[in-house]
């Protein structure tokens, strides 16, 4: 059994080489910088709405923008909510265990999950890259797979630094905002059994867009003197 984490499924989308090399050799990027006010906002987010979770009440937030939602009270929600377990399927065909650690998970009326993802922006809009968008189809795809009814529509909530005032005494001020977005997920299933398919292949050739690629390649071709 190979674990295979949304972020790992991506790394695939991103350069099929680095999927390669960390998930079958153990050789990973560099690290770059944690992103600390993420985290903080993050943090903030799951106090706030897990308040309303346990009273089985609607966040301001969810009224404002009129969803007809509540946070969603489930025995497993912190192990959900947790980067090294996640919501889980052990998928049999490839021997993959697919995991991702969602933000948050609402409810409708009717019992549909509402898949929910927390971001911070410094921009008055916050645009939906396409890493996004596929970042939610998992988790829908993964609780889906868990036997949940998932609704398609599903939303980001943006935290967003108030530029226009900037720092008030000392204090920087962020406006919370809500985008949807209606997921497809069923494109998961067919990149699973191809990054399967990579695993059991050979070192696939650099991406030609690949930032990591395009370093690794002109290191190479450095001749060092003899007293470096």
């Amino acid at each position: 059994m190979i674990k295979l984490s949304r972020s790992k499924l991506e790394l695939f989308f991103e350069c099929p080489r680095c999927f390669w090399m960390y998930v079958g050799k153990g050789i990973n990027r560099p690290s770059g910088f944690p992103f600390t006010i993420n985290n903080a906002i993050d943090f903030l987010l799951k106090q706030e709405f897990d308040t309303h979770r346990k009273n089985g009440t609607a966040h301001a937030l969810i009224k404002r923008e009129r969803i007809d939602a509540v946070p969603f009270m489930h025995e497993d929600i912190d192990k959900w909510r947790h980067n090294f377990t996640g919501i889980q399927h052990l998928h049999a065909e490839t021997d993959f265990l697919v995991f991702g650690a969602v933000d948050d998970i609402w409810v409708d009326p009717k019992g549909n999950l509402i898949v929910v993802d927390y971001k911070a922006s410094g921009a008055k809009k916050g645009e939906l890259y396409p890493s996004y968008k596929r970042q939610m189809e998992i988790y829908q795809w993964l609780l889906r797979q868990n036997g949940f009814a998932v609704s398609d529509r599903g939303y980001f909530v943006y935290a967003r630094v108030d530029k226009e005032k900037g720092f008030i005494d000392g204090n920087l001020k962020f406006t919370l905002d809500i985008e949807p977005y209606d997921g497809d997920d069923s494109w998961v299933l067919g990149k699973i059994r191809e990054a399967k398919e990579c695993l059991n292949g050979p070192l696939p050739q650099p991406d030609a867009e690949c930032e990591y690629c395009i370093y690794r390649k002109k290191a190479a071709t450095i001749n060092p003197s003899p007293s470096a």
